[in-house]
């Protein structure tokens, strides 16, 4: 592969330089890919209204097109934080307005491509503040086959297709995880709770391998509920998770929050090792998992 500049005479956004990720990948067969350090989109879902598309200008890459907003990655940028950057620059989508579910990334070697999908959680209207779009357009998920589509997006849909209705979610018993290692818990059960909620917190924010949770395809962003009980309910806050403070029983708590997550349409791990809860939790609706699979998985630290 090569690295080629853009030329001088390419169009480009107004507001700035360009930056050293905004080059060509140009492959040995002569493909040619953009982005020097790869390249993400967002896939902004709205329930009522359907995904997010960019229909390409004609002198663009594939112009004419419909895609997803997006572009390059910076140097040492996540594919996460690009897709995000890429579509407030390109489409106005205010970075609280989306809550990202899914990380799905093509990797060809030389290059790759991070699609990001993100359920709208606040209503917003696009903005086109790009060169190369030529209309930014809400397009119901029943219609995207109608429409000319970007050769990546065309490749990429019918998988991304399955999984728009694919909504993990985790409730966590605390009191069995933190019970489950003898390091002095008992005498600080609320500062027991907040070191667990962070480290909960951390963990979620930075993705979840689908094989831990048996799903398909890259990294997950489940909801997850952490259920407190007794002494450590009050435990504090963090930012990204549920918390449920049982007001009595804590197992009711949790079978409760499961299946008000299985009504929704999540799919639900619980994660206890009790096993009356176990059975209790698999009767509404959810997958089961143990307290040391959780903690094998959190950071040490947040």
């Amino acid at each position: 592969m090569t690295i080629v500049p853009p030329t001088p005479d390419e169009p480009r956004r107004p507001d700035g330089p360009r930056d050293p990720g905004d080059a060509w990948v140009v492959a040995d067969d002569g493909t040619r890919y953009w982005g020097r350090f790869g390249a993400a989109g967002l896939l902004a879902l709205d329930a009522q209204r359907g995904i997010l598309l960019q229909h390409r200008v004609s002198w663009s890459h594939f112009g004419g097109t419909w895609g997803l907003p997006g572009g390059a990655r910076h140097e040492g940028e996540s594919a996460g934080d690009a897709a995000l950057r890429e579509a407030a620059e390109e489409a106005g989508v205010p970075s609280h307005a989306v809550r990202p579910r899914l990380l799905s990334m093509l990797d060809l070697g030389i290059w790759s491509y991070g699609t990001v999908l993100a359920d709208v959680v606040t209503p917003f209207e696009p903005v086109i503040s790009d060169a190369e779009s030529r209309e930014l357009s809400w397009v119901p998920v029943a219609d995207i086959d109608e429409y000319p589509l970007h050769p990546g997006l065309a490749a990429a849909w019918p998988q991304l297709r399955t999984l728009l209705d694919v909504r993990p979610a985790i409730v966590v018993d605390a009191a069995n995880v933190v019970g489950s290692v003898p390091n002095g818990w008992w005498r600080d059960r609320a500062g027991a709770g907040s070191r667990l909620l962070a480290r909960v917190a951390a963990w979620a924010r930075q993705g979840v391998d689908a094989e831990s949770i048996d799903l398909p395809a890259g990294q997950w962003f489940p909801e997850v509920s952490v259920v407190l009980e007794g002494a450590a309910r009050s435990a504090g806050v963090a930012a990204g998770v549920h918390v449920v403070r049982a007001p009595a029983s804590g197992d009711d708590a949790i079978v409760d929050e499961a299946a008000r997550l299985v009504s929704l349409g999540r799919r639900v791990i619980v994660v206890t090792t009790d096993r009356a809860l176990s059975r209790r939790a698999a009767e509404a609706g959810a997958a089961v998992r143990s307290a040391g699979w959780l903690l094998a998985l959190l950071p040490e630290r947040p």
